[in-house]
């Protein structure tokens, strides 16, 4: 069993226990991201839950995000990693707050760490509050799935070299989702993807489902999203003045 989420290992036969650990886990998650969520709402904050497999896009769309509406928006984000600070690097390269939580080896961020790492951002952000924080899980399409972390929007991205039979295979992520991005469409012609199949075993399971088709190395796309950024940032209550 994963010492971590509680994810059954090969060879686990304790299914029951398994189970009561995973209901004591996720039950202290629910109270921390209860918490998060309602700090979120009391400065403003929109936030935002980036999930998906490693390499699908997340810390280039997250740059080209800061790009187009750091000028706008405060941004802050918190990134997820195994190891390493590289994600957080290339970050405040782009001028804004950000803060590396590496877990170490779990294979997803819980309510637990992004509140640590939410304190830690707004002290690099001078307690100024932020219209948005992204939150770049760990890459996996799977334990991320189940732990809120008090967000306001999980959004889950599949590239085109994956395959577009990942809402098939990763069901709970899809079901999970509020938006679900199609990246690196720009490498269509070159892969077996097929956008129809994508986006019809995702409405399947989420017929709520917001789907964007975007490649940010050509820009196609990339309007719609930061526009519903727009909309959703402006759509959460100021944070009162002091």
């Amino acid at each position: 069993m994963c010492d971590t989420c509680g994810c059954p290992s090969a060879g686990d036969n304790t299914k029951g226990f398994t189970v009561d650990v995973n209901q004591s886990l996720l039950a202290a998650n629910t109270r921390q991201a209860e918490e998060n969520r309602r700090h979120f709402d009391a400065t403003g904050t929109l936030a935002v839950n980036l999930i998906s497999s490693p390499g699908s896009g997340k810390t280039t769309l997250l740059e080209q995000t800061i790009e187009h509406l750091g000028s706008e928006l405060r941004i802050g984000v918190i990134e997820g990693d195994i190891e390493t600070e590289r994600d957080a690097a290339r970050i405040r390269a782009k001028g804004v707050p950000a803060v590396q939580i590496t877990t170490g080896g779990a294979c997803h961020l819980d309510a637990r760490l992004v509140h640590r790492g939410l304190h830690d951002l707004e002290k690099e952000g001078e307690g100024k509050p932020f219209d948005i924080v992204f939150i770049e899980n760990v890459g996996n399409l799977v334990c991320p799935a189940t732990f809120d972390l008090g967000e306001h929007e999980r959004v889950i991205l599949l590239s085109v070299p994956e395959g577009s039979d990942k809402p098939v295979k990763y069901p709970k992520s899809f079901i999970s989702a509020d938006s679900f991005l199609i990246t690196k469409t720009d490498l269509i012609d070159y892969f077996d993807f097929s956008i129809t199949e994508a986006r019809r075993e995702a409405l399947r399971l989420n017929p709520e489902l917001r789907i964007f088709e975007l490649s940010v190395t050509t820009g196609t796309g990339l309007d719609a999203w930061l526009d519903y950024l727009r909309q959703r940032a402006g759509s959460l209550p100021a944070c009162p003045a002091p």
